[in-house]
């Protein structure tokens, strides 16, 4: 399946969270989206190096600009269980609005044609880093990375579309 492009509809499909009150939640995507100026990031792995030292940080601490920007949700999905996802969340004590979202199974991460093959590293099927700004359902910036690189799929580049 090709990745999912700027001009296309964002599949739906279901993915896992806790919420404020430490309730775990499944909930579709289009849930979340429908209606909203969303940006989805996804990252191959919860405590990896790039992704807990640069890709996460950046959404993190330019929020607050993001959502003076129109942004409505924040939200990074990556290929691990709900309850990794939820450890990680806690490892960044200054987040107040990105939602950190599970595709365990790795469903969602197919749906959008963006699943990265990363056996032969012990880590199984995970996803390609990625972001995405949606707009009511359609894709409208679809910044997905090469290889292990972390360039176009930055905070950064995001804000110069927005």
């Amino acid at each position: 399946m090709a990745p999912i492009a700027a001009g296309e509809s964002l599949p739906d499909g279901n993915v896992a969270y806790f919420d404020e009150q430490d309730e775990l939640k499944t909930v579709s995507v289009h849930s979340l989206a429908a209606g909203k100026k969303v940006i989805l990031f996804g990252v191959p792995g919860a405590f990896t190096p790039t992704c807990s030292m640069k890709h996460v940080p950046g959404f993190i601490e330019r929020a607050e600009e993001l959502k003076s920007k129109g942004v409505d949700e924040i939200l990074c999905i990556s290929v691990n269980d709900p309850f990794v996802m939820k450890a990680w969340a806690k490892t960044f004590p200054d987040n107040k609005h990105v939602k950190f979202l599970a595709d365990g199974a790795a469903e969602y991460t197919y749906a959008l044609g963006l699943e990265l093959d990363l056996k032969e590293r012990g880590l199984g099927i995970r996803s390609r880093r990625f972001a995405l700004l949606v707009e009511d359902l359609t894709v409208k910036l679809a910044n997905v990375e090469e290889g292990g690189e972390f360039t176009v799929s930055s905070v950064d580049e995001v804000i110069k579309a927005l």
